[in-house]
């Protein structure tokens, strides 16, 4: 799974950023996550091997600007760049989350027109506040392929108004980390039912660390909320 940060840093705008996995990270290098940085990989789809080949092939789903929000503020100036590389590697399909789809149109390119084809932009929504707020905007916005993720997902959630034909898929997962928020299960088998009625792909990506199931909280380990998210086999289509 390559990954592109281009910059590093973010700051925390709404309840599915309290317990960020950036800012646990950078705390133990002593890091302040709230600084925006460039990276050194800013240009990384352009970069090459010594042959000359690409170091990124086109084969790859690059999960771009994932150690902070494509669309902050403070990247302004350098989104512009960015957006052209993507542009220029149009062999690569590009994977972007944001809690700022209210942004999106800021250093947007001229040639953006419907959206680009290897761009896929992920709109987060953790509760119901925060999808009656980015939902509608990112519905309206001229994006080809537009993704719905609920991580960490903190309560029941009604999407159905929001899943319509233009929504390729939706994303479910609790919160990792010592301070982890609950998850239940009843809510993640709710958020299935929605996307199976709608004809919508459905993805429980991983259980979190606290995890409600039949009345019993689990406590699990980091390396196995994938794996036991995947024993569930309620995947749509599976």
């Amino acid at each position: 799974m390559p990954t592109w940060n281009p910059w590093h840093g973010c700051r925390k705008i709404s309840p599915g950023c309290q317990n960020c996995y950036v800012y646990r990270i950078d705390a133990r290098h002593g890091k302040d996550s709230s600084l925006v940085s460039k990276t050194g990989d800013f240009n990384l789809p352009l970069k090459r091997d010594r042959a000359g080949a690409y170091k990124l092939s086109g084969t790859e789903t690059v999960y771009t600007c994932f150690s902070s929000d494509f669309f902050i503020e403070e990247a302004d100036e350098w989104r512009p760049e960015i957006w052209r590389m993507i542009r220029d590697r149009a062999d690569l399909r590009f994977f972007i989350v944001t809690k700022r789809i209210h942004r999106f149109h800021v250093g947007l390119p001229d040639d953006w027109g419907g959206g680009y084809e290897n761009v896929t932009i992920c709109c987060t929504a953790e509760n119901q506040d925060r999808a009656d707020s980015r939902l509608p905007i990112l519905l309206a916005e001229p994006i080809r392929h537009k993704s719905i993720i609920c991580e960490p997902l903190l309560e029941a959630l009604d999407l159905s108004s929001y899943l319509t034909c233009e929504i390729e898929g939706v994303t479910v997962g609790g919160e990792s980390g010592n301070g982890a928020r609950l998850c239940r299960y009843e809510w993640v088998l709710a958020l299935r039912e929605q996307c199976v009625r709608a004809g919508v792909h459905f993805f429980f990506k991983q259980t979190g660390a606290r995890f409600e199931k039949g009345g019993k909280v689990y406590w699990i380990s980091r390396r196995f909320q994938h794996s036991q998210a995947r024993k569930a086999h309620i995947d749509y289509p599976d």
